[in-house]
């Protein structure tokens, strides 16, 4: 018997095997590109998420109602094109503290900041409110939860209570 007819088998049985490596080679890249996907949809859904429960709490910010009569809500807000439910809870008020009427805050061409001063005879008429605002926002699909907590300090009436 020659060499020749000793390895006739051995050419197939290398290419089985280089054939099964390609293919658990191919399955890996498979995975690793599916779990990928996966990564940035959730970095998508958290920074939208974010984006979400900013724009809620900013709207609450924007009306100075939430120093008056602090409630929580819920606001649907839109972020590239998809839908968010953001809940803000109950603002908090941290602190509040008056405004001397020889605190450089206070501009004299400001009318706002005139109404503060009062009179040379009077209490200053506005505080400094510390606030903290959180808001929620909720993936039913994942079940994912991003929390957005801000801090906002605003002028008040002297009137407004602040219950921390």
């Amino acid at each position: 018997m020659t060499v020749l007819n000793k390895q006739r088998g051995s050419t197939l049985l290398v290419a089985l095997v280089m054939l099964m490596l390609l293919t658990l080679i191919a399955f890996a890249a498979m995975n690793a590109s599916t779990t990928s996907i996966q990564v940035v949809g959730n970095a998508q859904f958290r920074e939208e998420a974010n984006a979400a429960a900013q724009q809620a709490i900013e709207g609450v910010i924007s009306s100075n109602n939430f120093t008056v009569n602090p409630a929580s809500s819920v606001v649907t807000v839109n972020v590239g094109g998809t839908n968010y439910v953001a809940t803000v809870a109950v603002p908090t008020c941290i602190s509040s503290m008056p405004i001397p009427t020889t605190s450089p805050e206070l501009d004299l061409t400001n009318p706002q900041d005139v109404k503060c001063m009062g009179g040379s005879d009077q209490p200053p008429a506005c505080n400094k409110q510390m606030w903290e605002v959180n808001a929620t926002v909720d993936d039913s699909d994942t079940g994912t939860r991003t929390n957005v907590h801000q801090g906002v300090s605003v002028r008040v009436d002297i009137e407004t209570v602040c219950t921390s």
